[in-house]
C-alpha cells in the first residue's frame, strides 16, 4: 500500500485528535466512513490506525470501534518509546525552539569514558555540549558523544540545526535502536552555569545509547532536564505471555 497515502490519513487524524475536533473518550469515525472519507482501502486506514494506536493517540475496541485515548499535557513530551531528535520533539510539541553549541570537540575515549558511552578506550569520538531551548527558556544540557569514524565532516553548524536530519538525509545512515536510562541526578556546575533551576537542586536525566542498522553504537548521549518543564511519555501493554 502506497505510504504516502496512509501517512495522510495517519497526520490528519492526528491533528484532529489533538486539536480536539475529536475529543477525549470519543470514538473516531467507523472504518467504512474513513474509506469514503479518504477515498482509500480498509487496508489503508488499518495502517493509519495502527500508527496512532503505537503513539497512544487511540485504542482499538473489538466490537465497538477506535477510541480516542489522548489527554493533552501543558509539559512539553518526550517520548521514550521512540527516537525522536529534540528539534522533531520541539516541532511536536508546537514550540518555540533553538539550539546552542557551547562546546565542540574531538576527543579519544579513555577508560572512564568506556565505561560510561559503551565506546571501547582509544575510540575517536567527537564531543559536542548544547543547550536547548523552548520559548527562549535554556531547558536541556545536552552531552553528546558521536563515532567520528561515521561521521568525520559533523560540524557545529550542524550540531546547532539537527545532527539526526544530517546523519538520516546526508549520510543515509539508518537510525534503528536506543537503549535508555532514566535518572534523577543532582546539579553539577554545567547544569548550574546555563539552567535557571530555582528551588529545584536536581534534574531529569536520560542517557542514551543509539546504533544504526549495522548494530554500530554511534552515540551516547546523556540529556539532562530541567524538572519542571518536561514529562516523558511511555505507552505500555501487557502480554499474556
Amino acid at each position: 500500500m502506497p505510504k504516502v497515502k496512509y501517512d495522510v490519513i495517519y497526520k490528519d487524524l492526528k491533528r484532529k485528535i489533538e486539536t480536539e475536533e475529536y475529543h477525549f473518550q470519543q470514538f473516531l469515525p467507523s472504518e467504512n466512513t474513513l474509506v469514503l472519507e479518504y477515498s482509500c482501502s480498509r487496508n489503508t486506514v488499518r495502517r493509519a490506525i495502527s500508527e496512532l494506536v503505537k503513539e497512544g493517540y487511540v485504542q482499538s475496541i473489538q466490537g465497538k470501534g477506535v477510541l480516542n485515548i489522548f489527554q493533552p499535557v501543558e509539559q512539553s513530551t518526550f517520548k521514550m518509546g521512540k527516537i525522536e531528535s529534540f528539534k522533531e520533539s520541539a516541532i511536536r510539541n508546537h514550540q518555540k525552539y533553538f539550539t546552542k553549541v557551547v562546546h565542540f570537540e574531538f576527543i579519544q575515549a579513555n577508560k572512564k569514558l568506556e565505561k560510561k558511552t559503551g565506546f571501547q578506550e582509544g575510540t575517536e569520538l567527537i564531543y559536542i555540549q548544547r543547550i536547548h531551548y523552548f520559548d527562549k527558556k535554556p531547558l536541556i544540557v545536552n552531552h553528546n558523544y558521536f563515532l567520528k569514524e561515521l561521521m568525520p565532516q559533523l560540524s557545529r553548524e550542524i550540531a546547532q540545526n539537527s545532527i539526526y536530519e544530517y546523519i538520516e538525509n546526508t549520510l543515509g545512515i539508518t537510525i534503528v535502536t536506543s537503549k535508555r536510562i532514566m535518572t534523577v541526578e543532582k546539579m553539577n556546575q554545567i547544569d548550574m552555569q546555563y539552567i535557571n533551576l530555582e528551588e529545584y537542586n536536581c534534574l531529569a536525566v536520560v542517557s542514551s545509547f543509539t546504533y544504526n542498522s549495522e548494530g554500530i553504537l554511534f552515540e551516547y548521549t546523556q540529556s539532562r532536564h530541567h524538572p519542571e518543564y518536561f514529562k516523558f511519555v511511555d505507552i505500555a501493554t501487557r502480554r499474556n505471555d
